[in-house]
């Protein structure tokens, strides 16, 4: 009998925006994770990695929240405290923290839960992936991403999220007129964001000037005050998603 021979193993043909994400966990954070991931953790089907998102699998926004409700969805979430802090003080908001680093989930949850948020959900993948298979098309009212790995390292510079592949998958996940957030504090990468997004069909530019003002939504983390303190800059960008035509493009 011939022998039944394995498929080939898989793996991303494209950079990931992301730095892996080992890391022990806490026992506090091991303990969040374990109770409260069925409550905020959005579980997807697979594909040929940890983090990667089977394409096909896609959720219903109104199903996962128990309601219909505009969607706020920040790319890189990290520890939560930006997302955690606008879900509590929005209650009529649904918002999806999206996120490669278990540990920063955990404390997301933590934080989230005694506040007694429940307008969160929380779903461990790549961003990329999120917007092009998990997002309904049109699904978001506000992505935000707010200080993405700079990946400061020109040999690096590849692995950026906000490259010339990205607005078209952050379009596709946004409402016609729904906003785009960044902020970043290194100069070079506002540079490629500002380059990148302001040749995009699908996005006009939601301010005046060279950048846009702080975004006023944003709560100042210690993240930032760090960013300051080192005599970075910080710089927003805010662009609104232009209306789809008739055939549902840019």
């Amino acid at each position: 009998m011939p022998h039944e021979t394995e498929p080939a193993p898989r793996y991303r043909d494209k950079p990931v925006s992301f730095v892996r994400r080992s890391g022990r966990m806490s026992d506090a954070q091991e303990r969040a994770w374990a109770e409260l991931s069925p409550r905020y953790v959005i579980e997807v089907q697979r594909d040929a990695a940890a983090t990667s998102i089977l394409p096909g699998t896609t959720i219903a926004p109104a199903e996962v929240y128990g309601r219909t409700a505009p969607l706020i969805v920040e790319i890189g979430s990290g520890q939560g405290h930006a997302i955690v802090h606008a879900a509590a003080q929005t209650p009529d908001t649904d918002f999806l923290a999206v996120e490669v680093f278990r540990a920063g989930l955990a404390r997301t949850m933590l934080d989230a839960d005694r506040d007694g948020v429940r307008n969160l959900r929380l779903v461990e993948a790549n961003a990329p992936e999120v917007l092009e298979h998990l997002l309904p098309e049109a699904s978001v009212d506000e992505l935000w991403i707010f200080f993405p790995d700079p990946w400061h390292k020109a040999k690096h510079n590849k692995r950026r999220l906000v490259a010339p592949a990205f607005p078209p998958l952050a379009a596709r996940a946004l409402r016609d007129g729904g906003m785009l957030r960044l902020a970043t504090d290194w100069e070079d990468y506002a540079l490629q964001m500002r380059a990148v997004l302001g040749s995009a069909s699908e996005f006009a530019a939601a301010f005046e000037g060279a950048w846009a003002p702080r975004f006023d939504g944003r709560v100042m983390t210690a993240f930032e005050r760090k960013g300051l303190a080192k005599g970075r800059e910080i710089r927003d960008l805010a662009y609104r998603r232009a209306a789809r035509g008739p055939s549902g493009a840019a």
